[in-house]
């Protein structure tokens, strides 16, 4: 592991609106158990600690889950549970936490992982996250992690590598491009490209070089976020928090420094990784029957196919249908075809608009 400190970061926002009705404002993805017995954030954090210890690890999230970390995470101290008045995407998150890292230490190295992300291949990820932090210091590279593409996904972005910049595995290349969610045809053709890989998600740069990069493509955000790094109490903190977020733009880490950024590394990685982006990741994620359902809790399945079912206090029977997915909450039931699970989100907007509140 690289001689200077590592943080780990993880990125605990967002409402998981593509999974209602098992995720909730209240309770979003990151906090479920739809992985097995540990939440999602929980079993985020106990990959990061093959990485770093609990004083060295940060969890940024919404104000209003805070106290949800830290019942989930106990050990983490609560110093280390960064509210966020406003979802601002991940280029402020990140933001934050380097500022909060940079009043703690010189310099370190910053792993920054998303907390609702599978990886059934734990080896791999450390070789990996290792192989990225000895990138990481040896200079100002901005590291990114690079799936395998396994099959022509259109819901993934795509990076483009060029050239090798070390000596083996896994290998590590420069980033020459990054590029958006592909139609099938393009995605066909990325997949059969060995140049190209899945744009992750997941970080790892020293700290100096990911605030020097956002000053530099960025300015308004490190402006306003530099009073946090500064602050001196909790309380401080916590006022420095809250008026950088009236100030700063959404933007994603991607869009506003990655793509414009000109030493950019990405290490390949075969971690059995899915970002669990809805209902249809979970085939991937939970395994299939025979006939290819993917099911959790009593279901019962006659001559039924390809399904995604998750019960709930209550038995679900399925006969004779493809495709679907079937979600039952205790106190909501979704059906929707498979091809349409990205699209659950609209279903949250619907039930918004007729002030359904409690259902969301």
């Amino acid at each position: 592991m690289a001689r200077l400190p590592v943080y780990a970061v993880v990125m605990a926002g967002g409402q998981g609106t593509r999974f209602w009705p098992a995720s909730r404002a209240a309770r979003p993805k990151q906090f479920l158990s739809i992985l097995g017995r540990r939440t999602m954030l929980q079993e985020t954090l106990a990959r990061t600690a093959a990485l770093t210890r609990p004083a060295r690890t940060l969890v940024v999230t919404g104000r209003e889950h805070v106290a949800l970390v830290t019942r989930q995470v106990p050990k983490l101290p609560k110093q280390n549970v960064l509210g966020e008045p406003l979802g601002r995407s991940t280029a402020p998150c990140i933001a934050l936490a380097a500022e909060v890292i940079s009043s703690e230490v010189e310099d370190a190295i910053m792993v920054v992982l998303p907390a609702d992300h599978a990886i059934r291949r734990p080896a791999a990820f450390r070789a990996a996250m290792r192989r990225a932090c000895d990138v990481a210091s040896s200079g100002d590279w901005l590291v990114t992690i690079g799936i395998r593409p396994t099959h022509p996904e259109t819901g993934y972005g795509y990076i483009e590598a060029g050239e090798r910049l070390m000596r083996g595995a896994p290998a590590v290349r420069r980033a020459r491009a990054f590029h958006e969610k592909p139609d099938r045809a393009r995605a066909t053709a990325y997949c059969a490209d060995r140049r190209f890989t899945w744009n992750s998600g997941m970080f790892v740069w020293r700290v100096s070089a990911i605030r020097a990069a956002i000053a530099r493509y960025l300015p308004e955000t490190a402006a306003a976020l530099a009073p946090v790094g500064r602050a001196r109490s909790a309380a401080a903190r916590a006022r420095a928090i809250a008026r950088a977020y009236r100030e700063v733009d959404p933007i994603s880490i991607d869009h506003g420094v990655m793509e414009k950024a000109e030493r950019v590394a990405v290490v390949d990685g075969d971690l059995g990784w899915s970002d669990v982006g809805s209902w249809a990741a979970m085939r991937e994620v939970w395994g299939t029957d025979s006939l290819g359902n993917a099911a959790r809790g009593d279901v019962l399945s006659v001559d039924a196919r390809r399904n995604v079912v998750l019960a709930g206090t209550r038995m679900v029977a399925l006969l004779g249908v493809e495709d679907l997915v079937v979600v039952d909450s205790g106190d909501s039931v979704l059906v929707c075809s498979r091809a349409r699970a990205q699209d659950i989100r609209g279903v949250v907007e619907a039930l918004r608009r007729r002030g359904r509140v409690d259902l969301l």
